[in-house]
């Protein structure tokens, strides 16, 4: 006999199973500059309906532009149409799947949206996916890992990514009070939740290696 799952209890099993995968070991310093990856996608400036109009309308002249695709999608991911936002990244990643530093870029948006919308363990199957590529040690990875981790409860994880960032820049991480200089993007809240890191790290500080 065939055990079938109810849909919502099917995800919920993906979802930890995403949360379990581990990741690999943090390396010992993340100095590289990423800028490639780590910026926001704008095909189209301004916001509001005449935007979505625009972006739709270069979809619909060029299916394979990307960034238009991955706009209109955060826009509708924004906007609670979480299904199409997330049928609008899968389509712009695979459209930019021959363009490295445009794949990363798309996913790190991705990643970033879903973290947003309360999905920090699919968040984090995106991040984890740019793991390994060029630049190999980009200094946005120790905080945005340690953040996700902690949120979806590995919180040994989260402060050995946190240790890199402190291993790394000593003066900035090892303390909370730079965080609005050094994470200008992200919300309060985020910014909160990497304190919470940062206070667990303080008084558990992993050993290296």
């Amino acid at each position: 006999m065939k055990l079938r799952l109810p849909l919502a209890a099917a995800l919920a099993l993906c979802a930890l199973l995403a949360q379990a995968q581990s990741l690999p070991a943090p390396k010992e310093f993340y100095f590289d500059e990423d800028p490639h990856t780590t910026r926001a996608i704008v095909a189209v400036q301004g916001d509001g309906d005449a935007v979505v109009d625009r972006l739709a309308a270069n979809i619909a002249r060029r299916s394979s532009d990307v960034e238009s695709r991955a706009q209109l999608a955060r826009v509708a991911m924004r906007s609670g149409r979480m299904e199409l936002g997330e049928e609008l990244y899968r389509a712009a990643q695979k459209a930019a799947a021959s363009n490295q530093r445009l794949a990363r870029a798309v996913t790190w948006n991705y990643a970033w949206d879903l973290y947003r919308a309360g999905e920090p363990g699919r968040a984090l199957e995106q991040w984890q996916s740019l793991l390994g590529g060029w630049p190999s040690t980009p200094s946005w990875q120790p905080p945005t890992l340690a953040m996700a981790l902690w949120k979806v409860g590995r919180k040994a994880e989260a402060a050995s990514w946190y240790a890199a960032a402190v291993r790394t820049e000593p003066q900035q991480w090892s303390g909370t009070s730079a965080y609005a200089r050094l994470l200008p993007d992200w919300r309060e809240e985020d910014r909160a939740t990497l304190a919470e890191v940062q206070a667990y790290w303080q008084a558990n500080p992993p050993a290296w290696p």
